[in-house]
Protein backbone atom coordinates (compact mmCIF):
# COMPACT_ATOMS: atom_id res chain seq x y z
CA UNK A 1 0.00 0.00 0.00
CA UNK A 2 2.82 2.43 0.79
CA UNK A 3 4.42 1.77 -2.62
CA UNK A 4 1.12 2.64 -4.28
CA UNK A 5 0.89 5.90 -2.33
CA UNK A 6 4.53 6.69 -3.11
CA UNK A 7 3.89 6.09 -6.81
CA UNK A 8 0.75 8.23 -6.65
CA UNK A 9 2.69 11.08 -4.99
CA UNK A 10 5.37 10.89 -7.67
CA UNK A 11 2.73 10.97 -10.40
CA UNK A 12 1.10 14.04 -8.84
CA UNK A 13 4.47 15.79 -8.55
CA UNK A 14 5.31 14.95 -12.15
CA UNK A 15 1.91 16.27 -13.24
CA UNK A 16 2.51 19.56 -11.41
CA UNK A 17 5.93 19.95 -12.99
CA UNK A 18 4.59 19.17 -16.46
CA UNK A 19 1.70 21.59 -15.96
CA UNK A 20 4.00 24.38 -14.81
CA UNK A 21 6.31 23.83 -17.77
CA UNK A 22 3.34 23.93 -20.13
CA UNK A 23 2.06 27.18 -18.61
CA UNK A 24 5.52 28.80 -18.66
CA UNK A 25 6.18 27.83 -22.27
CA UNK A 26 2.75 29.05 -23.36
CA UNK A 27 3.29 32.40 -21.64
CA UNK A 28 6.75 32.69 -23.22
CA UNK A 29 5.38 32.07 -26.71
CA UNK A 30 2.44 34.44 -26.26
CA UNK A 31 4.62 37.23 -24.82
CA UNK A 32 7.10 37.33 -27.75
CA UNK A 33 5.24 40.05 -29.73
CA UNK A 34 5.20 42.27 -26.63
CA UNK A 35 8.89 41.63 -25.95
CA UNK A 36 9.93 42.40 -29.52
CA UNK A 37 7.85 45.61 -29.60
CA UNK A 38 9.27 46.85 -26.28
CA UNK A 39 12.79 46.04 -27.45
CA UNK A 40 12.17 47.97 -30.67
CA UNK A 41 11.04 51.02 -28.70
CA UNK A 42 13.99 50.78 -26.31
CA UNK A 43 16.59 50.54 -29.07
CA UNK A 44 15.02 53.45 -30.96
CA UNK A 45 15.09 55.50 -27.73
CA UNK A 46 18.82 54.75 -27.42
CA UNK A 47 19.32 56.00 -30.99
CA UNK A 48 17.26 59.14 -30.26
CA UNK A 49 19.21 59.89 -27.07
CA UNK A 50 22.51 59.59 -28.98
CA UNK A 51 21.25 61.82 -31.81
CA UNK A 52 21.70 58.91 -34.19
CA UNK A 53 19.44 58.98 -37.24
CA UNK A 54 19.21 55.17 -37.53
CA UNK A 55 15.99 53.43 -36.49
CA UNK A 56 14.78 49.88 -36.44
CA UNK A 57 11.28 49.46 -37.77
CA UNK A 58 10.09 45.86 -37.57
CA UNK A 59 10.98 42.54 -36.05
CA UNK A 60 11.94 39.89 -38.56
CA UNK A 61 10.66 36.52 -37.37
CA UNK A 62 13.31 33.94 -38.13
CA UNK A 63 12.25 30.32 -38.13
CA UNK A 64 14.96 27.75 -38.47
CA UNK A 65 14.91 24.03 -37.89
CA UNK A 66 18.03 24.09 -35.76
CA UNK A 67 19.11 25.97 -32.69
CA UNK A 68 19.82 29.59 -33.54
CA UNK A 69 21.41 32.49 -31.74
CA UNK A 70 19.50 33.99 -28.86
CA UNK A 71 18.47 37.41 -30.01
CA UNK A 72 16.12 39.29 -32.28
CA UNK A 73 16.45 40.39 -35.90
CA UNK A 74 15.10 43.81 -36.94
CA UNK A 75 14.91 45.61 -40.26
CA UNK A 76 16.26 49.14 -40.38
CA UNK A 77 14.53 52.25 -41.63
CA UNK A 78 15.65 53.50 -45.08
CA UNK A 79 18.26 50.75 -45.38
CA UNK A 80 18.64 47.20 -46.61
CA UNK A 81 20.78 46.44 -43.55
CA UNK A 82 19.38 44.58 -40.55
CA UNK A 83 20.16 44.69 -36.86
CA UNK A 84 20.60 41.71 -34.59
CA UNK A 85 20.04 42.50 -30.91
CA UNK A 86 21.71 40.17 -28.43
CA UNK A 87 23.29 40.13 -24.99
CA UNK A 88 26.75 39.28 -23.74
CA UNK A 89 27.30 38.08 -20.19
CA UNK A 90 30.23 40.09 -18.79
CA UNK A 91 31.27 40.29 -15.12
CA UNK A 92 27.93 38.95 -13.93
CA UNK A 93 25.89 41.44 -15.94
CA UNK A 94 23.97 41.02 -19.19
CA UNK A 95 25.24 43.62 -21.66
CA UNK A 96 22.78 44.46 -24.48
CA UNK A 97 24.43 44.94 -27.86
CA UNK A 98 23.24 45.43 -31.40
CA UNK A 99 25.06 44.30 -34.51
CA UNK A 100 24.34 46.03 -37.81
CA UNK A 101 24.57 43.49 -40.60
CA UNK A 102 25.00 44.41 -44.25
CA UNK A 103 23.14 42.89 -47.17
CA UNK A 104 26.13 40.57 -47.68
CA UNK A 105 25.74 39.15 -44.16
CA UNK A 106 28.82 40.90 -42.72
CA UNK A 107 28.74 42.64 -39.34
CA UNK A 108 29.52 46.29 -40.02
CA UNK A 109 29.26 47.63 -36.48
CA UNK A 110 28.50 46.46 -32.95
CA UNK A 111 26.69 49.05 -30.84
CA UNK A 112 26.24 49.06 -27.03
CA UNK A 113 22.55 49.59 -26.21
CA UNK A 114 22.61 50.92 -22.66
CA UNK A 115 24.64 53.31 -20.55
CA UNK A 116 26.15 50.40 -18.66
CA UNK A 117 26.92 48.62 -21.94
CA UNK A 118 28.82 51.69 -23.13
CA UNK A 119 30.98 51.54 -19.97
CA UNK A 120 31.66 47.81 -20.27
CA UNK A 121 32.02 47.72 -24.07
CA UNK A 122 35.61 48.97 -23.97
CA UNK A 123 36.52 46.25 -21.47
CA UNK A 124 35.09 43.39 -23.53
CA UNK A 125 37.92 41.20 -24.79
CA UNK A 126 38.26 41.46 -28.56
CA UNK A 127 38.32 37.65 -28.79
CA UNK A 128 34.88 37.35 -27.15
CA UNK A 129 33.47 40.04 -29.41
CA UNK A 130 34.97 38.32 -32.47
CA UNK A 131 33.36 35.00 -31.45
CA UNK A 132 29.95 36.71 -31.34
CA UNK A 133 30.60 38.46 -34.66
CA UNK A 134 31.50 35.16 -36.34
CA UNK A 135 28.38 33.47 -34.95
CA UNK A 136 26.16 36.35 -36.05
CA UNK A 137 27.64 36.37 -39.56
CA UNK A 138 27.18 32.60 -39.84
CA UNK A 139 23.57 32.88 -38.68
CA UNK A 140 22.91 35.85 -40.98
CA UNK A 141 24.29 34.01 -44.00
CA UNK A 142 22.25 30.90 -43.17
CA UNK A 143 19.09 32.96 -42.72
CA UNK A 144 19.71 34.95 -45.92
CA UNK A 145 20.20 31.71 -47.86
CA UNK A 146 16.87 30.44 -46.53
CA UNK A 147 15.23 33.69 -47.63
CA UNK A 148 13.88 34.49 -44.17
CA UNK A 149 15.78 37.69 -43.55
CA UNK A 150 15.15 39.81 -46.62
Amino acid sequence: MSKLINLKDKAILLGWIAGLLLIISTLWILSQPIITHNLLRSVNNVFINRNDSRRIIANIPVRSGKANLLGYWYSMNNSDDVMFIFTVFQDGVLVPLGAIISVDGDVMEVIPLSAHAVQIFGDLPESILQIYINRIETAANAVVMEGNLR
